[in-house]
């Protein structure tokens, strides 16, 4: 059994890493032409029962906990006068550790043999060739023939039609990104405000979000519920109207950044979203449940990358039955994740926003 997978995000890395962990041959092919040749994204919490899970069957427990960013935990809600509505230090007790989304993809290219990955290969077709065979096409007019095809690649996957007429639709709410670089010495308003760790400033259809990240860096998202089209030629200018009132300090994190705005609309797929068992192919991550951001995205997706590989392992005489063992465990796993994140949505952005979230967190601090 040799393996082809598409995409080289952390859902298709944590299949090949656990599948070479179990002597299964695999190849993944990713459109991006090298592992620096953009930036991987901000910081993520890696949970426990998922996202610590996969890495300990990938085999990477260790490498993992070496780029943890210690102290990161730290979580603060306000409202838009600058209030502070919560405030939670990293005791070291949370469970969900802060890494770099990058410095986790390093950790899991870096555990695959050399020629794993194939770069610059990006997808342009794919099709049924029968008896659950499938022809990859790639941009620079490569192709490849594979008998187990599994799509990692995202929220505008090329594998899923094979399975799925489904397409991710639009959530009503469009996030703006921005960085704050040295931001202890040249922001310190900025910094003063959004703590050690996490910052939530949330009204009902809006929010100013930051992170605090490795080597001084305070990484901002904008959140606004706004029509797609709204966001159209957006300028900081635009975005600074409609925080008209919030307290300066917040509105510094806006205003304060050292990058262009970069506009990331959310999208999501249906929440009950599964397919009947196709031969030889299936999905994993966002490709297979796309949902709104709260916390789970990364870590669903090398959970389903890790649990894919151990299927195999288990059956590597009968990979459809991995197949469809892994699927009937992935869709109600998917289904409520997606519906959780709908939810958080309507915490941090609804009509109680903030008040909702300081509830829920509370809440959870006194299970």
């Amino acid at each position: 059994m040799r393996v082809t997978i598409i995409g080289a995000g952390l859902g298709g890395l944590a299949l090949a890493r656990v599948l070479h962990v179990n002597g299964i041959p695999a190849v993944i092919y990713e459109a991006e032409e090298s592992a620096g040749s953009r930036a991987q994204g901000g910081q993520l919490d890696i949970h426990e029962h998922d996202g610590q899970a996969a890495l300990a069957a990938a085999g990477l427990t260790a490498e993992f906990e070496a780029i943890i960013h210690r102290g990161a935990e730290a979580t603060r809600v306000l409202d838009r006068d600058g209030t502070v509505l919560l405030d939670q230090p990293d005791d070291g007790t949370g469970g969900r550790p802060e890494v770099l989304r990058g410095d986790l993809r390093r950790i899991l290219i870096e555990a695959l043999p050399a020629d794993a990955i194939r770069w610059g290969h990006k997808v342009s077709g794919v099709r049924a060739l029968g008896g659950g065979a499938h022809e990859v096409r790639f941009a620079n007019g490569v192709t490849a023939g594979t008998e187990l095809l599994v799509g990692a690649d995202g929220a505008w996957s090329k594998v899923r039609p094979l399975l799925s007429a489904a397409v991710p639709e639009y959530a009503g709410t469009t996030l703006l990104e921005t960085y704050l670089h040295d931001v202890d010495r040249r922001h310190p308003v900025a910094a003063a405000v959004a703590g050690s760790g996490a910052l939530m400033a949330l009204a009902p259809g809006q929010g100013i979000s930051a992170h605090r990240e490795a080597n001084d860096i305070l990484h901002v998202y904008i959140q606004l519920n706004r029509p797609a089209a709204w966001f159209d030629g957006i300028t900081t200018e635009r975005v600074v109207a409609e925080f008209d009132g919030w307290a300066p300090e917040l509105v510094a994190l806006v205003t304060d950044g050292d990058t262009p705005l970069v506009t990331r609309p959310i999208h999501a797929l249906p929440e009950q979203h599964r397919w009947e068992r196709v031969p030889g192919v299936t999905l994993v991550g966002d490709a297979a449940h796309l949902a709104p951001p709260a916390g789970e995205g990364a870590n669903l997706a090398l959970f389903d990358g890790a649990e894919l590989g151990r299927a195999l392992a288990a059956r590597p005489d009968d990979p459809e039955a991995a197949l469809a063992s892994y699927e009937a465990a992935l869709f109600p796993r998917s289904a409520e994740s997606a519906a959780d994140a709908r939810r958080t949505q309507e915490l941090c952005v609804g009509e109680r926003a903030p008040f909702s979230l300081v509830e829920f967190f509370s809440a959870a601090g006194t299970r």
